[in-house]
């Protein structure tokens, strides 16, 4: 098994370019790096971690610009437990974030859908890539609201945190997704561990519902999930969660490699014809 030390310390990121870019009236953090077509990689809670840091990196490596803006957090930190849990009130309180409101999305999505432009813009092809995780699990499928928006990922969606069988999007968001899935021929790709508290079955299934054959789910068995991810994972998550971050196992053969390898390939199908 693949040991996780490389990834127990902060990341410095400082292999990135980080830029503040306004978008909406709002300015952010945004972490730049690589060429290519763009893809926007949203941290999970508690923030962009080493782990986070690390999936940037892979989808850099395989031909890609990543944009990675900070939404909340401490940039690089190791997800520390109580840090973590702190983040994590935070984030659920604030006006940017629906945390516990289905069928409404969070007002933070029109920032990321004007990056998902600006990306575009800048890096040109035939549009932008998104991943969303936990926290911002459900982003991208927001994103898709956007035109430059093709490939859309969505790693163990966590919202609303109160209801595990609703969806954060509204009724109409939704609606709109789907027409514009049927009418490009497009997919989403998501992924959760079969023993998910905060991503469950029945979130799928709506997803399902919602979307129809648009929505391509994978669902990982617990056991391939990384025993041993760091203290905000065990100590307040408490069960398989990350896929392809604090639960992958960086090994051949193992399930959560094979889960990141199809993420790559399904940007590099929508992104490099």
């Amino acid at each position: 098994m693949a040991c996780m030390t490389d990834a127990m310390r902060d990341d410095p990121l400082d292999d990135f370019e980080r830029r503040s870019i306004t978008l909406e009236g709002a300015t952010r953090n945004v972490y730049v790096m690589g060429t290519g077509p763009a893809v926007i990689v949203m941290a999970e809670m508690p923030g962009i971690s080493p782990h986070v840091a690390r999936f940037s990196r892979w989808v850099r490596d395989a031909g890609f610009t990543v944009y990675m803006p900070s939404l909340f957090g401490k940039d690089g930190a190791y997800p520390q437990a109580e840090e973590g849990l702190a983040v994590m009130q935070r984030a659920c309180v604030s006006a940017e974030f629906r945390a516990f409101a289905a069928n409404a999305s969070s007002p933070v999505t029109t920032w990321l859908r004007a990056l998902a432009a600006h990306a575009h813009a800048e890096c040109g092809g035939p549009g932008v890539g998104a991943i969303g995780m936990c926290f911002t699990g459900n982003f991208a499928l927001s994103m898709m609201l956007e035109a430059p928006t093709l490939a859309p990922v969505l790693c163990q969606p966590a919202l609303p945190m109160n209801d595990p069988g609703a969806l954060e999007s509204p009724p109409e968001e939704l609606a709109a997704v789907r027409s514009r899935l049927e009418r490009e021929n497009l997919t989403v790709l998501a992924y959760r561990f079969a023993g998910d508290r905060f991503c469950t079955a029945q979130r799928f299934a709506a997803y399902s519902e919602a979307l129809g054959e648009r929505f391509v789910a994978r669902v990982l068995p617990d056991e391939a999930a990384h025993p041993e991810p760091p203290p905000f994972f065990a100590r307040v998550v408490k069960s398989p969660h990350s896929v392809v971050t604090a639960h992958l196992i960086d090994a051949a053969g193992q399930p959560t490699v094979a889960a990141r390898d199809e993420i790559l390939a399904f940007f590099a199908s929508r992104l490099k014809p």
